[in-house]
């Protein structure tokens, strides 16, 4: 039986992933984190085989929770699942180090099955993303280092991109205004 522990900060969602995953016969105990505080404090405090973890969560980007989650445990799987669509932050979650991505419009069946190909070892890529990253292959092979952004960039490009400030960038980011500008 897996211990899997699910971060996000919506209750209703928590609650609906755990019965998903308490519903499969003998696939997992599931414990819950509202935040990236509490669960990298649960992180430290127990062993977990599979992290399910929101990119959006307040106080701290689920993005950089997945790294300090990885600085605490580099063999710890942790499975990316978002409202946000696969094209806008897969690639980023892979290279900060998630071993999949599932947007929240996903099946259960589709998540039940992302978690045991996880639990055995793989890596989880739906289809429309193995295509995406097919894609970006071959466009990232002309792109010089400048082109290609960081996380940090990256987050700040999407925020742009959906009409916030640089104040409200901030505050979701938890970064100084002054910070947010060095990076456009």
């Amino acid at each position: 039986m897996l211990k899997i522990l699910i971060v996000d900060d919506h209750a209703i969602v928590r609650r609906g992933l755990k019965q998903i995953l308490e519903g499969e016969q003998e696939l997992a105990t599931v414990s819950e984190a509202k935040d990236g505080h509490e669960a990298l404090q649960l992180t430290r405090e127990q062993a977990w085989d599979l992290v399910i973890l929101d990119i959006n969560l307040p106080g701290q980007s689920g993005l950089d929770v997945l790294i300090e989650l990885r600085h605490l445990n580099p063999k710890l799987p942790v499975l990316i699942m978002s409202m946000y669509s696969e094209d806008q932050y897969a690639v980023q979650a892979f290279k900060a180090g998630a071993v999949g991505y599932l947007n929240k419009q996903s099946a259960p069946e589709e998540l039940v099955k992302a978690i045991k190909k996880i639990s055995a070892g793989g890596k989880y890529v739906s289809d429309s993303m193995a295509e995406l990253l097919a894609a970006n292959m071959n466009m990232q092979r002309d792109k010089t280092a400048q082109e290609i952004l960081s996380n940090r960039e990256y987050q700040v490009l999407i925020l742009i991109a959906s009409g916030k400030t640089l104040s409200e960038i901030g505050e979701t980011l938890n970064l100084s205004v002054k910070t947010i500008s060095g990076t456009v």
